[in-house]
């Protein structure tokens, strides 16, 4: 089977049958575990993603968080109709990374010098799930 073959018989919107490449597909670039971080650490609202020290742009925001409730792993619900406003919430699979995120968080603890955990993600909260 040639690479374009491999590529046709994928599931729809992802590069392959590997389950790796598949989550990468969804959540493999620099902002997109902050953001479920984020939303692990209790954050719900834009401004608040906004606020965290990473200072991810809003337009790459927007565009994780349409990424992630595509993917499944948020909702959006909103809470005031005029604006509209909305906060996200995790969804069992998005909940579901928590194990990822510790393993990523002790990685790089211990091989990345000059990082420490922060106070608040010692302990990675239960994430309130919808």
């Amino acid at each position: 089977m040639n690479r374009s073959d491999r590529k046709k018989n994928a599931p729809e919107g992802y590069r392959s049958f590997c389950p790796i490449a598949s989550a990468l597909d969804i959540m493999g670039d620099k902002w997109t575990l902050l953001v479920i971080r984020d939303l692990f650490l209790g954050k719900h609202r834009y401004g608040e993603f906004q606020a965290s020290p990473e200072a991810i742009p809003t337009n790459i925001l927007a565009e994780r968080l349409k990424r992630l409730e595509a993917g499944g792993l948020v909702v959006k619900e909103y809470y005031q109709s005029n604006p509209p406003r909305a906060e996200y919430f995790l969804t069992r699979s998005g909940a579901d990374l928590g194990p990822v995120l510790r393993a990523l968080r002790e990685w790089g603890n211990q091989y990345i010098d000059g990082t420490n955990v922060p106070e608040e993600f010692k302990k990675l909260p239960a994430p309130e799930v919808r």
